[in-house]
């Protein structure tokens, strides 16, 4: 026999242990969940318009004002918003941001291969990505309080626009998956253990 047909016998000889129903199904709810978050947390991002105060829309790109005479009249130059402090914080928001979204990116890619490519290793690329997604977690709550910071006096409850509460439900997610993530990685038993049974 060849040694490609002896690797093929002991491939086939080696039967995977089928995981639970529930396990499976956690899994997978934690990476589709995550990658809603990733999609909300990038659309929020790149819209900007986080924040509507009297007659003023702030945002992580541009300031405008209104009036009812005329249209919206936006700004880039944040520093002309007259608020101190508006355009390094909205500078350190969208940067910030955006890593949150780039490690999130990562967090999801391994969450996806540890349970693609089963291996002895998959359950350390599943806590690596859950890693990735505290980090995002941590990363996009940053964003938001250096958004929320420089405009605490105009800032209501109902100003905040749809687009700020899909970045601030996309770190909340960040947060859940990523600790609901190595929660289930912990009560569940390796597979080296599961093949002893």
């Amino acid at each position: 026999m060849t040694a490609i047909g002896v690797q093929a016998q002991r491939l086939l000889g080696q039967r995977r242990p089928q995981r639970s129903f529930f396990e499976a199904f956690v899994r997978t709810l934690i990476i589709v969940c995550a990658a809603l978050a990733v999609v909300l947390s990038s659309v929020s991002i790149c819209d900007g318009h986080w924040l509507l105060a009297e007659d003023r829309l702030f945002g992580l790109w541009h300031f405008c004002t209104s009036s009812n005479q005329t249209g919206p009249h936006c700004l880039r130059d944040l520093s002309q918003a007259g608020v101190p402090g508006l355009a390094a914080g909205m500078v350190l928001a969208r940067s910030v941001g955006a890593l949150a979204v780039v490690a999130a990116i990562f967090g999801l890619e391994f969450l996806m291969v540890s349970q693609v490519c089963e291996d002895p290793h998959s359950r350390r690329k599943w806590a690596l990505g859950c890693v990735f997604l505290l980090v995002s977690f941590v990363l996009s709550s940053g964003g938001l309080l250096s958004f929320v910071v420089p405009l605490r006096n105009q800032v209501t409850l109902i100003g905040f626009t749809l687009m700020f509460w899909c970045q601030f439900t996309a770190s909340f997610l960040f947060f859940l998956n990523a600790g609901s993530g190595l929660h289930i990685n912990s009560i569940t038993r390796p597979w080296g253990q599961l093949r002893k049974f």
